[in-house]
C-alpha cells in the first residue's frame, strides 16, 4: 500500500525527510530537558515503526529476502524509510544524552525487523538490504539532530551544573 502511494506521489519521500528534520530539531530541543517525555515519545515512535513494518499484509511472499543492493536512497520509498527512523535516532539520542546510542538503537531495531520479515513469511513481508540501509541512515540522521538539539542553548533555564558550581564556591 505504501509503495502504491509513493509511486503515485513521488515527492512524498523527500517531503517526509524534510518534515522529519524541520519538526525533529525543535522537538529534540524541547525534549532535551525532559528525558521521560523523550523516552515515551521514543517508545511511541518504535511502536509505530513496528506496526508499519511488521503488520501482516495478507499477501504471499515469493522472495523472502533481497540481500543485494538494487537502488539508491534517492527514490521515494527509500526516503520514506529514512524518514521513518529519524525519530528513533533523535529521541533515543536526546533521552539518553548519547546520540550514538540513538543511531545504534535504530540499527538494532532495523536489523531485528528485517530478521522477523525474513523468518516469518506468514506476515507477507520480505526483508531487503536496501530497507535496512535506508533505516540506518535515518537513525544516523536522527542522531545528528540529537547532537544539534543537545547543543542548542536554553533560554530562561539556568544550567544545573553552573548553578551548583556557583553555590559550591560560596
Amino acid at each position: 500500500m505504501l509503495s502504491t502511494i509513493l509511486a503515485a506521489y513521488p515527492w512524498l519521500g523527500i517531503a517526509a525527510v524534510v518534515a522529519a528534520v524541520v519538526v525533529g530539531l525543535p522537538l529534540g530541543w524541547w525534549v532535551a530537558s525532559r528525558s521521560r517525555v523523550a523516552w515515551v515519545l521514543a517508545a511511541v515512535a518504535a511502536a509505530g515503526v513496528l506496526v508499519a513494518t511488521l503488520y501482516p499484509t495478507g499477501r504471499v511472499v515469493e522472495v523472502v529476502c533481497v540481500l543485494g543492493r538494487d537502488g539508491t536512497l534517492a527514490g521515494p520509498e527509500p526516503l520514506a524509510n529514512v524518514a521513518l527512523f529519524v525519530p528513533i535516532g533523535l529521541l533515543v539520542g536526546v533521552a539518553s544524552r548519547r546520540p550514538v546510542l540513538g543511531a545504534l538503537a535504530g540499527v538494532v531495531l532495523t536489523v531485528a525487523i528485517e530478521l522477523v520479515q525474513a523468518l516469518v513469511p506468514a506476515i507477507g513481508r520480505s526483508c531487503a538490504m536496501d530497507d535496512a540501509i535506508a533505516n540506518a541512515v535515518g537513525a544516523a540522521l536522527g542522531a545528528v539532530l540529537a547532537v544539534i538539539a543537545l547543543q542548542l542553548p536554553r533560554r530562561g533555564a539556568p544550567d544545573r551544573a553552573t548553578a551548583a558550581d556557583a553555590a559550591a564556591r560560596r
